[in-house]
């Protein structure tokens, strides 16, 4: 079934069931493969991307039930100015170890950003619950939020 999808501000046709997760639209239809299968039940957030701005995890988000919202995967995040500053800071912290999940946390850390700009501790702790890292980079990841908003990392 032909379907037209926003990705990172491009129109794109698609030939894909109703049903088909939207993980599997961006990575095999699309070829977009920096979204990453992780647990493929919605628990790791390795698969992460927006709809109209809401993180959500495409491996259990049904093609049918995405519409018209804007999609941004972790390809379109360096696009803004905020998952710019995003990416600077989680390079500048050496954030990632095998960097396998922080596609998904990069999308839940803009997430956080664009809707509290200036989050505290409690707030990156419930914005970044979910999103699983194996590493345990967690202290740095929530020093590179704080670093992109412009707080002491």
């Amino acid at each position: 079934m032909a379907t037209e999808l926003m990705v990172n501000g491009k129109i794109m046709r698609v030939e894909a069931e109703p049903d088909m997760p939207l993980l599997w639209v961006l990575r095999d239809v699309l070829g977009m493969t920096g979204t990453k299968f992780g647990c493929g039940a919605a628990y790791c957030g390795a698969c992460t991307v927006h709809l109209d701005g809401a993180p959500v995890r495409a491996c259990q988000t049904p093609l049918e039930s995405v519409g018209k919202a804007r999609i941004t995967t972790i390809e379109g995040l360096a696009a803004t100015p905020l998952g710019r500053k995003l990416q600077d800071a989680w390079v500048t912290l050496d954030v990632p170890q095998c960097g396998y999940c922080q596609a998904g946390q990069l999308m839940s850390a803009a997430a956080l950003l664009a809707e509290t700009p200036k989050p505290g501790d409690a707030e990156i702790d419930a914005a970044m619950n979910g999103n699983l890292c194996r590493c345990a980079t967690y202290t740095r990841i929530k020093a590179a939020i704080k670093l992109a908003a412009g707080a002491k990392a």
